[in-house]
Formats: C-alpha cells, sequence, structure tokens
C-alpha cells in the first residue's frame, strides 16, 4: 500500500518545518489528535499517537507508536510505526519550497498487516484509504490552517532531549537505523 498527499501552504519553508516537527502540539493545533507525546528517551526516541477518525457521526479511535528521525538540511520528518496495526509502515514528510508557499508532501509505504489471505487487500482497500490517507489529509489541512493563521509560530521540538537532527541521522523508508 502506497498513500501520497500534499498541500501547498502559503508560509515559509521553515514555518511549515517547525509546525511539522513539533508533534507535541499537534493536539493545540488539529482537533483530530487527542495525544501525542514521547516514550522513548536517549538514541531512540518514540512517539506516540493517539487521533480520532469518524465514520459518520461515529468517532473511532486510533493510535500508533512510532520511531521519528528529523532531518533539518533535507527538511524531512521520517516515521518507523513500530506499535499498533500499521506496525511496519514507513513515513516521510518532505517539505520544499514552491514560489512563495511550502510543498508538503506525504508518503506511507506498508505492506500491511500479516493477516493470513486479508491483509494486503486490509491495507489496499480499507487501512489505507479510509484510514491513513483520512487522516494525512486532516493533519495537512489543519497544519495549513495553523501556520498560515499565525498559530503554529514558535519553537520546534519537545523539552528535554530532541529526536535525532541532522544528516547523518537520517534513515530511508524501509531501513531505520538500529
Amino acid at each position: 500500500m502506497r498513500t501520497r498527499d500534499e498541500i501547498r501552504v502559503a508560509a515559509p519553508l521553515d514555518a511549515c518545518f517547525r509546525a511539522a516537527a513539533d508533534v507535541e502540539r499537534w493536539p493545540d493545533l488539529l482537533p483530530h489528535y487527542r495525544e501525542v507525546r514521547f516514550t522513548g528517551t536517549g538514541a531512540e526516541p518514540r512517539v506516540l499517537m493517539r487521533a480520532v477518525r469518524a465514520f459518520g457521526p461515529l468517532p473511532y479511535p486510533i493510535w500508533w507508536e512510532s520511531r521519528m528521525w528529523i532531518d533539518e538540511d533535507e527538511a524531512v520528518v521520517r516515521y518507523r510505526h513500530v506499535r499498533g496495526i500499521t506496525c511496519g509502515m514507513d513515513v516521510q514528510w518532505r517539505l520544499e519550497p514552491d514560489g512563495d508557499h511550502t510543498r508538503i508532501v506525504i508518503v506511507h509505504e506498508w505492506s500491511g498487516p500479516g493477516w493470513p489471505l486479508i491483509g494486503r487487500f486490509a491495507a489496499r482497500r480499507v487501512i489505507g484509504p479510509h484510514f491513513v490517507h483520512v487522516v494525512a489529509g486532516r493533519t495537512l489541512a489543519g497544519l495549513k490552517r495553523a501556520v498560515e493563521g499565525g498559530r503554529a509560530a514558535g519553537g520546534c521540538g519537545r523539552t528535554g532531549s530532541p529526536p535525532r537532527r541532522g544528516t547523518r541521522d537520517a534513515v530511508e523508508p524501509g531501513n531505520p537505523a538500529s
């Protein structure tokens, strides 16, 4: 399964990158995020994310835990899901200047849950389009509103030790650092 979501934001790359990387602020900026907190320390920080996906009027809680890498030089944030139904999913946020705007592209890649017979089908036909794509689209739209409205201004990163930064710690999807 591969999903691709993108948005164009009327703001400088630096402001967009700070909002994308400062995940602990997402519950303040994005109404569908209920909790985002770092659970690991040291060389392998992990981030637990809890959100709500609604099917019509019925809210459905979703969650996942990921390793997170930030590459400030390339304006990329990467995740590798390590817990939850999407365990094994690779996610890349790439930000790039686009005139006086910033383009943010999120790509999710995943072979699906290890369910015999229906795992790949579930990933391609249900989880990808009805969960991953929907949540990513809402996240991008919410960050766009927050950045363009000036609510996402401020520092980037969490208190305490930050996620690994810099190109030497960048990880290609499917090849997480050990």
